[in-house]
């Protein structure tokens, strides 16, 4: 997808928007973890019961920043806007709704298809 300068500036602008976002997400969960548990043991058993919750919100935000960091190699490399599958254009509504979309929506559903 080829990018004029001040339009390549506004996507990397909102992709490293995003990042910081995700970013902070992840530094919050990481000084909420270390908050000691409570005495009572039912209270404990409640904040155990949280930790497989967190640590999922951990792991989604880190995948995410992975393909946002991604998604500016490819906007340095000018490959940003191409599906990696097809070489088609992803689609400018797509980039909208994920800036960090490697695939064009057909793309993306057939392999949501295959591998469910």
């Amino acid at each position: 997808m080829e990018q004029n300068d001040s339009k390549t500036e506004a996507i990397r602008e909102r992709l490293l928007h995003l990042k910081a976002e995700l970013q902070g997400r992840v530094s919050t969960i990481h000084a909420h973890a270390r908050d000691p548990l409570e005495q009572d043991s039912a209270e404990q058993a409640a904040q155990l019961g949280q930790v497989a919750v967190v640590a999922a919100l951990e792991t989604e935000a880190t995948q995410e920043i992975a393909g946002i960091e991604e998604a500016l190699r490819r906007l340095d490399a000018g490959t940003y806007g191409i599906c990696v599958t097809c070489d088609e254009p992803v689609g400018e509504a797509r980039l909208n709704a994920r800036p960090a979309a490697t695939q064009c929506r057909e793309c993306a559903e057939l392999d949501a298809r295959r591998h469910p």
